[in-house]
């Protein structure tokens, strides 16, 4: 029997890398290929428990890159095409939008047609909450997989536009397809410029923390590995052409987060200091989750629990985000990988 073969695009990056460990670890009789272009937020580091397992394959390219991408998919007919690899962090949206409609929407768009010509038997694309707009502050109020795509910012409005395009194959060219928007995520291995991560670090070093406007933004917190199952369980069980939407039903203001973190580190609120607010700053976002629960997946994880472990693991691996913040884990794929 021929090994199914599973394309993931961003696996070096923050979801996917976990995903990428996960399923090399969960499905050994997958052939699991990791394609990243390796960009700013790229590491490969993380993956060096797995890099030497037979069913793990790197392979380093440009999703918008048409000459790669096509013969690529043409050599190795993979089966899934579970799809990560975005510009993700708001704020450089803001500052230079153009690059996220290049990966986002033109990436996309190259994938799907690489996918389309060479019978992908589902295509899988990771989108977030962020493409359904502000929510209010009604705490009964959610997004559900029918509330209207209203984006505000350029980097949402880049993952609304790759939505739609993955609609548009599957309704066009019978593509199957499966569409997930997760609420914010958290966990091992998060890249230091988000959130939680830059919170852990720098309380850690005595360090400021920034928090934009008065830290009154609520998200919906999601812990990775809960993530993870759940794009696993689409993957296999999805209704093909369906939308499905993960959240933790774990709502927190931005400096809960933070104070959270704080008093868990045994620091001072003194480390807090606000900044002024960015552009577009969505004040809310809430996930209804229960479509993907009827699916059969529900999160292990309460805040509470998995703030704890996250912690924990910063605090065990302070070489990683060390090396991270320090630049230097850019010399390990030099030397690993001759990039």
């Amino acid at each position: 029997m021929m090994r199914k073969k599973i394309l993931i695009t961003g696996g070096a990056g923050f979801i996917g890398g976990n995903f990428v460990q996960y399923m090399v670890n969960k499905y050994p009789e997958y052939e699991i290929y990791n394609l990243d272009l390796m960009t700013y937020a790229g590491d490969l580091t993380k993956h060096q428990s797995i890099e030497k397992m037979g069913n793990y394959h790197f392979v380093k390219a440009d999703i918008t890159d048409v000459d790669t991408i096509i013969p690529l998919f043409e050599k190795e007919k993979f089966d899934y095409v579970v799809h990560f690899a975005a510009e993700s962090h708001v704020d450089r949206s803001i500052k230079n939008p153009g690059i996220f409609v290049q990966t986002n929407v033109v990436g996309t768009h190259v994938l799907l047609e690489a996918a389309k010509e060479t019978k992908v038997q589902k295509f899988v694309h990771i989108s977030t909450d962020e493409v359904y707009g502000q929510l209010d502050l009604n705490p009964t109020s959610y997004f559900t997989e029918d509330t209207p795509l209203q984006p505000n910012s350029p980097y949402s409005a880049s993952k609304a536009s790759s939505d739609l395009l993955v609609r548009s194959y599957h309704e066009t060219y019978d593509l199957p397809i499966n569409i997930t928007r997760c609420s914010n995520n958290y966990g091992p291995f998060h890249f230091p410029e988000k959130l939680i991560p830059l919170t852990i670090t720098r309380v850690l070093n005595d360090q400021k923390v920034p928090i934009y406007g008065v830290g009154n933004h609520i998200r919906d917190w999601l812990h990775v590995y809960d993530h993870c199952k759940a794009i696993e369980l689409v993957l296999h069980k999805g209704i093909n052409g369906e939308v499905y939407n993960i959240g933790g039903h774990n709502e927190r203001t931005n400096l809960e987060v933070a104070k959270t973190i704080i008093h868990k580190l045994g620091k001072s609120e003194k480390l807090i200091e606000f900044a002024p607010d960015r552009l577009g700053h969505d004040l809310r976002y809430a996930i209804d989750p229960q479509k993907i629960e009827r699916l059969g997946w529900k999160p292990t994880y309460t805040f509470e629990s998995g703030i704890q472990q996250t912690i924990n693991w910063y605090l065990e691996h302070k070489y990683w985000w060390q090396k991270i913040i320090s630049g230097d884990y850019r010399n390990y794929f030099d030397r690993q990988y001759s990039l």
